[in-house]
């Protein structure tokens, strides 16, 4: 049976900033040693692109996860205490799901430990999205054009963040584990101490910081575990380590994390206010915050995310060190496609990331300093992968045999770290939903589905 938290306060522990990155053991043992009331962890993001949503593969790595969790679900079933485990294998649809829970399944196994679980899917039915599209209750976030029935038919899948509603109903079940699909970060944090009473805004708040675990203690780290104290009126963060501490700055500093506005934090229902908030350091490492708000919004908006297939891509990794031909790279690159054009499928893009000049800002690069060598990589996406890998041959072959002024050797002008040169990386996706539809029931799109795990019987 789960224990119930004192009014009084309520007590998170985060142990790592995404499930699969890792914490020390020793901070896991000195944060249980606080009796938390919850044990919360994020396990996904959009952060490394529309391939995982895509694909429907984890970005984290699978031993990594269940090193994580088989530790974590020790430590829940020791304490009786639920684990709530929010965007589930990363990008939160049904196969991230589905592998997370077989995870779990096979930590049962070889633990004996039996577990009341609850999945909380956030897949989209297509046809619930075009009904919405098709009644004006869709809206695009700014800089991401108009939602179009096309883009819905493409999309390989589409899950929505859910908000902290539908993890209220599945702990209030009392089930062990809860893990969710897609989830807007900071709910699987707030949601018990929500249900218990709790202020929303403060709880969201907390969770917005522990959703990232120590990121937002000095020196910062996305694998260790901090602890969040929840009161009437402020909470306070934790470090679980003697090699961190968390300060004003940190702490406030981290609302700008992913945020174009650091004092409104949109998220389902609503947005959290920190105009009027205070950070009070105090001992221990330890920082207080208080003054939150939250505004809801009605309607109840959930944001959409969606990704579908553009091809397939090969690319080529190269050195340049010439000056002469770093001196005339635009120029070169330029006219080495030119050429390449003729033959190439015409449906391909081409794209060339020169590191060392403009690799990551491209054309909004604002520095001019002369490199003394370019990492080169051509990137080439056809509708085929032989189609890409043909393509991206003729543009490598072509850059290191091309002549251009000055130029010293009749040689290479390209040096290979790797042979191959050329690497096959398989589909590519682009996000074809990112987009805010409204909800008349929080809930009602995300049913809790539960389910008895039975551990097997270890033999001494």
């Amino acid at each position: 049976m789960i224990q119930s938290s004192d009014r009084s306060g309520f007590t998170v522990l985060s142990p790592t900033a995404i499930l699969g990155y890792g914490f020390p053991g020793e901070s896991l043992k000195e944060g249980m040693k606080r009796k938390p009331d919850l044990i919360a962890v994020d396990a996904g993001s959009t952060d490394p692109g529309p391939y995982y949503l895509g694909s429907g593969k984890s970005f984290t790595a699978r031993d990594g996860v269940k090193h994580d969790l088989a530790r974590l679900i020790k430590a829940q079933q020791s304490a009786s205490i639920p684990l709530v485990i929010g965007s589930a294998g990363g990008a939160g649809a049904r196969p991230h799901l589905d592998w997370t829970l077989d995870i779990v399944r096979e930590v049962s196994r070889e633990t004996g430990i039996s577990l009341r679980v609850a999945t909380i899917a956030s897949d989209i039915p297509p046809g619930i999205v075009e009904t919405a599209l098709n009644t004006g209750r869709v809206a695009a976030l700014p800089n991401v054009p108009p939602l179009t029935a096309e883009a819905i038919a493409d999309t390989r899948h589409i899950v929505a963040q859910m908000g902290h509603e539908p993890v209220v109903n599945a702990l209030d079940a009392g089930f062990d584990i809860v893990i969710c699909g897609r989830c807007y970060d900071p709910a699987v944090f707030a949601a018990l101490p929500i249900m218990q009473g709790h202020d929303p805004a403060l709880a969201l708040h907390m969770g917005k910081i522990l959703e990232c675990a120590a990121i937002a203690a000095l020196p910062g780290s996305g694998s260790d575990c901090v602890l969040g104290r929840l009161f009437d009126d402020h909470f306070v963060l934790e470090p679980l380590s003697s090699e961190r501490r968390f300060t004003r700055n940190s702490v406030a500093a981290h609302s700008l994390y992913e945020k174009s506005d650091p004092f409104h934090l949109p998220g389902p229902g609503g947005s959290l206010d920190l105009e009027n908030v205070a950070y009070e350091e105090l001992s221990a490492g330890r920082v207080k915050v208080s003054g939150t708000r939250f505004t809801p919004s009605l309607p109840y908006q959930v944001k959409l995310e969606g990704a579908r297939s553009i091809g397939f891509r090969t690319v080529s990794v190269a050195g340049i060190r010439d000056p002469n031909m770093i001196a005339g790279l635009d120029h070169i690159l330029r006219d080495v496609e030119d050429r390449c054009r003729t033959s190439m499928d015409e449906t391909s893009i081409l794209t060339f990331h020169a590191y060392g000049k403009d690799g990551v800002m491209g054309a909004q690069e604002p520095m001019s300093t002369p490199a003394h060598e370019i990492g080169l990589v051509i990137d080439v996406v056809a509708p085929d992968q032989a189609t890409a890998d043909s393509g991206c041959a003729l543009v490598r072959s072509t850059l290191l045999h091309f002549g251009f002024p000055g130029r010293l050797s009749t040689a290479g002008n390209l040096a290979f770290p790797y042979s191959p040169s050329d690497f096959s990386t398989g589909e590519v996706f682009e996000f074809s939903l990112y987009h805010l539809m409204e909800l008349d029931d929080p809930v009602s799109l995300f049913p809790a589905e539960p389910l008895e795990i039975k551990g097997r019987e270890i033999k001494a």
